[in-house]
């Protein structure tokens, strides 16, 4: 990913309740951050939308139309969440903008920042950290994800997930970088916390 200027359309208001989706490859810690933002910011939302769908029953049949249902849910959960005055994150890798366009319109709906974070990391490596999390995954998620990219039609299906990516991300000005630190998420998390505020 080439460095870029970071451009901003949003302005920090501790007042406000922020929409913050976590963008980024596979494997990048976007989960893992959701649940430390959430752990630092009481009754913050962690609405992981993989999570949502796995609660459906024979998602795995059809990825593509139980994901659709699982977005339909986290854009009325985050609506609500964000009503009552409290922060929500989404974790979720995006390669197209219209769930992140609706995620948007959410967040005007409800009086609230929306801010979009894309965690940065080269090709070879976000390619390699999703290797080593297959090989010892720790959630159902991360099988379920892994199972999705094997089954994929594509011939490189992570290389072509990262370039939609950052084809998306650099269209989309407003999109700030958090680097990501691979091995230590403490500094990871303080990059974000920073990007942030």
């Amino acid at each position: 990913m080439a460095a870029r200027p970071k451009v901003r359309h949003w302005i920090y208001d501790p007042d406000v309740p922020d929409l913050i989706l976590l963008n980024g490859p596979p494997a990048s810690g976007k989960s893992t951050l959701a649940r430390r933002y959430v752990d630092a910011h009481p009754l913050s939302l962690n609405l992981d939308v993989d999570v949502l769908r796995g609660l459906l029953g024979g998602w795995a049949d059809d990825p593509e139309a139980s994901g659709l249902v699982a977005r339909s849910f986290a854009l009325s959960m985050a609506e609500q969440h964000l009503i009552a005055g409290h922060d929500v994150v989404v974790p979720q890798f995006l390669g197209r903008s219209r769930f992140i366009d609706q995620l948007g319109e959410v967040a005007a709906q409800a009086g609230a920042r929306f801010v979009e974070v894309a965690l940065w990391l080269d090709r070879p490596t976000a390619i390699a950290a999703f290797a080593g999390r297959t090989a010892a995954p720790t959630t159902q998620s991360h099988v379920d994800t892994a199972d999705l990219v094997e089954r994929s039609p594509r011939p490189d299906p992570l290389g072509s997930m990262y370039d939609e990516l950052v084809a998306m991300v650099d269209a989309r000005p407003q999109t700030v970088r958090v680097d990501v630190a691979r091995g230590d998420i403490g500094l990871t998390f303080q990059h974000l916390c920073e990007a942030l505020t």
